[in-house]
């Protein structure tokens, strides 16, 4: 059974949900609030930067060395909602956990233009002026949830396709990877998904896609031609069950070195809730032993 602490997300996912279809100008609570879901970490500083024209935030736990690792974090939101400071909170959980700096990057929504693959264009940019920086692929990896867990991957394949070194591994949190919505859980988990209804992800896969095919291997990840190790967390209530299923299924048949952990009665991206609720700190903590090993980290660093 859930948390009582892990019912929140459900909670303000009903009530993103409510204001996103009909909003009221008195609401008090918005889609652009996820950061109430997230308990303050402490020990972390934060820091505005510019990645080569991309908008970014660093955030840096204490006692993290400047060339020690660093996650490449991409926020969740449908393309359509979302920034760096929904979630900077939850990638600094992560960052914390495993020991390392996370650069959260703020790409460009649909409704500012930002169809594809212009994400995936300033992605790729973040990650190269990672690069510039002098940390090394291997020391890098990404991270991202719903729609950054497909950031997470395409960016990726961009990399590749412009022959940069990849980095380490990626983790992906809920990852939104079935552009065209024909997995079985938009139906079996209606009533059960909190936040999104079928129609909902299908009308922001058509903005997203802005007229290019859902099964171009350049935006959806159930057709590329995957690399690199996966971690993918899920929660068993989403409508988005089935994309991390397939995509597991697709990358376990590439080869590719994958984990799939699915979370009875959570929500999707219920790692929001971190530092509040249990079940968000054990993905989190899941999360930072499978990564802290494939970053050069030994347990007690």
């Amino acid at each position: 059974m859930a948390s009582k602490e892990s019912l929140r997300v459900d909670r303000y996912w009903a009530t993103v949900r409510q204001s996103a279809m009909n909003p009221q100008p008195d609401d008090l609570v918005t889609n652009t609030q996820w950061d109430l879901l997230t308990g303050e970490p402490r020990g972390v500083d934060y820091l505005e930067v510019d990645a080569n024209g991309v908008p970014a935030l660093w955030a840096v736990p204490h006692g993290t060395a400047e060339d020690g690792p660093v996650l490449l974090c991409f926020h969740g939101g449908g393309y359509v909602g979302g920034s760096m400071f929904t979630h900077r909170k939850m990638f600094a959980h992560l960052a914390k956990a495993i020991g390392a700096r996370a650069l959260v990057i703020d790409y460009t929504l649909v409704f500012q233009g930002g169809v594809f693959p212009q994400p995936v264009i300033e992605g790729l940019t973040a990650y190269r002026w990672l690069l510039d920086q002098g940390i090394p692929a291997g020391r890098i990896m990404f991270a991202g949830d719903s729609a950054g867990g497909q950031l997470s991957v395409t960016v990726q394949l961009r990399a590749r396709n412009e022959a940069l070194p990849l980095p380490a591994a990626a983790m992906l949190i809920s990852p939104w990877t079935d552009l065209e919505v024909i997995g079985e859980s938009m139906d079996y988990n209606e009533g059960n998904d909190a936040l999104f209804s079928k129609q909902w992800i299908k009308d922001m896969a058509a903005a997203f896609l802005n007229g290019c095919d859902p099964r171009d291997p350049d935006a959806s990840p159930l057709h590329a031609d995957l690399t690199g190790p996966m971690h993918i967390q899920v929660g068993d209530q989403e409508l988005l069950l089935d994309d991390s299923r397939m995509l597991a299924k697709h990358a376990e048949q590439a080869g590719i070195d994958v984990q799939l952990h699915e979370f009875p009665g959570q929500q999707h991206s219920f790692q929001m809730a971190a530092g509040l609720a249990p079940e968000a700190d054990d993905a989190i903590n899941r999360l930072a032993a499978w990564a802290r090993p494939k970053l050069g980290l030994g347990a007690g660093e």
